[in-house]
């Protein structure tokens, strides 16, 4: 199972062109609105040399504008991603080892990875880890010979 597993690795990888990311000095009007539009809860934050920097979501947006009687969306222009974003959080380089990726997923909906240099080469998802075990549930058969292992008493 794990040869059909690695047989599309390369497929995992959703390339850093495809994801949804935002700069760090965006003010979190800007980050609101991305999230928003993308559906996301969380998304990748980069430097302007495309560095990963850290995740923003909209948790943490909310936390931000929030006062003790209520929110204060007049803020969201004058906060910039940087002062709230999420920065410890896993980052696997690239190439990646698939077992530390399947660990990391058990809690975390994504993975960032990212070049020696730090540079945002993509996301590995739950989902595209998802998709090629459904895949193998339904070809393994068609590829190996499966018999039912004799009990010993």
């Amino acid at each position: 199972m794990a040869k059909m597993l690695l047989e599309n690795q390369e497929s995992f990888l959703i390339p850093a062109e495809r994801v949804a990311h935002i700069q760090m000095t965006n003010r979190l009007d800007h980050a609101l609105l991305v999230l928003t539009k993308i559906g996301y809860n969380v998304i990748p934050v980069l430097d302007t040399e495309y560095k990963l920097r850290g995740l923003i979501s909209m948790p943490m947006i909310i936390d931000a504008i929030t006062g003790i009687e209520n929110l204060n969306f007049d803020k969201l222009g004058d906060i910039r991603v940087e002062e709230v974003m999420q920065t410890d959080f896993p980052v696997i380089d690239n190439p990646y080892e698939l077992e530390e990726v399947l660990h990391l997923l058990v809690r975390y909906s994504f993975v960032c990875v990212a070049s020696d240099d730090g540079s945002f080469t993509g996301i590995v998802t739950r989902s595209e880890i998802l998709k090629a075990t459904n895949r193998i549930a339904h070809e393994f058969e068609n590829k190996y010979e499966v018999k039912r292992k004799i009990e010993c008493v």
